[in-house]
């Protein structure tokens, strides 16, 4: 079995969320450290996001890490378990809604893909980039501007 890095790497349909793990440095934690539930958008789901916001995205290194680790929780959640909960912490420190009418919804996103298991972890994929709540990039930018 492959670690989430891995894993993700060998991907056909994350590539996209390869580059962004790659940029901000988080290839490392997720090859080292678990376990973690990843809920990552594919491709598709990026390519939803228009290109000015996606460049803007990258150049912003600190907004990017900040909306990869809200994909990410510190717990090695199957779908069976993540079904269990309304709300879940993110290693960002917001929560994340869960919803289960018309299928898994984490946030907005729909689960399109599920239980695909790691050595140290899980990763669910998304059809949507999950988006921070607004009040988390104001306090991040108060923080690095103090």
């Amino acid at each position: 079995m492959s670690n989430i890095t891995e894993t993700t790497l060998a991907s056909h349909v994350l590539k996209t969320m390869v580059t962004a793990m790659q940029a901000v440095g988080l290839m490392n934690t997720l090859t080292e450290r678990g376990p973690f539930t990843i809920f990552a958008p594919n491709d598709e789901a990026f390519s939803k996001l228009s290109a000015t916001e996606l460049e803007e995205l990258f150049k912003d290194i600190p907004r990017l890490k900040q909306l990869l680790n809200y994909h990410v929780v510190e717990d090695r959640l199957l779908v069976a378990d993540v079904t269990k909960h309304s709300s879940m912490q993110t290693l960002q420190g917001q929560r994340l809604g869960i919803a289960t009418n018309n299928g898994v919804k984490v946030n907005q996103a729909k689960l399109i893909e599920t239980d695909i298991i790691c050595d140290n972890g899980i990763i669910h994929i998304l059809d949507a980039v999950l988006t921070l709540p607004s009040t988390s990039y104001l306090k991040a930018d108060y923080q690095e501007r103090h």
